[in-house]
């Protein structure tokens, strides 16, 4: 099947998505995203981030499609030709999907442990929403502990059900879920039961936001100042690579590896992650490459860095401004 998007065109087999292909493609092209994961099955369509004008429906039905689309669970069709990120009609909805997100989110960045790698703080800043128009209160919540690890901020919570559908399908059983209907919707455990089994761990990883955190990192340190390192150690019930965020010597926290769409490689134990915060445990192989742009990569010490040459002279730059006038 053909597919063309923003003017690239592109091979894919049947069944794949336009947000899929377009992740083929790479660059601007390429719609964010808050609710659809590849690594999780049924999972997308819930907070239209990623939406696309469809120009054309496909070679046997031209027609363009009235409505913009979802690219996460709209399928290709063969000859389909999709605007991106040169329909100013997707770019439009895009920035009002991401107000609508922000109507009950709080202004926790400077105190929250995502800041740095969120998904909401790159989609505001990408698409400059620094002004609100929502008036009314915000809706708010208490922290809620629902396990020994894991602590729960339901006012930056964006209900993308990501969690819920790791639970679903990572875990043996599943303790919560979205209770409620409407803006009264909200994560929560039945009776405040814990989440504790061996793969809770990973719903830190797959949240988009500070809504669910690690309670053993809490206010240790920010995230660009830590330095990512690869590393892996021999497990029984994962993969055992992960990738160190250490302070110095210090390993401050342990998460998966992810790759450039922010999603996690291979999920890693409950072990792995908050019972080996020394460096002798790992095998460490080396910095790990930041994936892609967020307010982290200040600290990306991977890539070289030019010293800057300024064309003047000499003594300018030594501070002397009276020789350079007597010259």
């Amino acid at each position: 099947m053909k597919i063309t998007i923003d003017g690239h065109t592109i091979e894919v087999d049947a069944g794949t998505t336009v947000l899929e292909a377009a992740r083929m493609i790479g660059g601007p092209s390429v719609p964010p995203t808050m609710c659809y994961y590849s690594k999780l099955k049924d999972c997308g369509g819930k907070c239209r981030c990623c939406l696309v004008e469809i120009s054309k429906g496909s070679e046997r039905d031209p027609r363009p499609m009235p409505k913009l689309q979802p690219s996460c669970v709209t399928a290709v069709q063969d000859g389909m030709e999709v605007k991106s990120a040169t329909s100013e009609r997707a770019l439009e909805a895009r920035k009002a999907v991401t107000e609508f997100l922000l109507i009950n989110h709080p202004l926790d960045c400077p105190v929250c442990d995502q800041a740095g790698e969120c998904d909401l703080q790159n989609l505001a800043y990408g698409n400059e929403n620094f002004k609100s128009r929502f008036i009314e209160q915000k809706r708010t919540f208490e922290p809620e502990d629902i396990g020994p690890y894991i602590q729960l901020h339901m006012n930056r919570c964006v209900l993308c059900y990501r969690c819920v559908k790791l639970a679903d399908q990572l875990t043996p059983e599943r303790v919560h879920g979205v209770v409620g209907r409407g803006d009264h919707a909200q994560i929560s455990t039945y009776i405040e039961r814990a989440i504790d089994n061996d793969f809770s761990g990973n719903v830190i990883d797959v949240c988009p936001v500070g809504a669910l955190t690690d309670k053993t990192f809490r206010f240790k340190s920010r995230v660009w100042f830590n330095k990512p390192f690869n590393a892996h150690r021999h497990c029984t019930k994962c993969s055992g690579k992960v990738t160190l965020w250490m302070f110095g010597d210090t390993v401050q926290r342990v998460t998966a590896r992810k790759d450039q769409w922010h999603e996690v490689e291979d999920f890693i134990c409950n072990e792995c992650r908050f019972e080996h915060k020394n460096a002798e445990d790992w095998v460490i192989e080396g910095p790990r490459k930041f994936e892609k742009p967020s307010v982290i990569n200040v600290n990306n010490y991977t890539e070289p860095i030019h010293k800057v040459k300024i064309n003047t002279d000499d003594l300018v730059l030594e501070g002397d401004v009276n020789k350079t006038r007597r010259k």
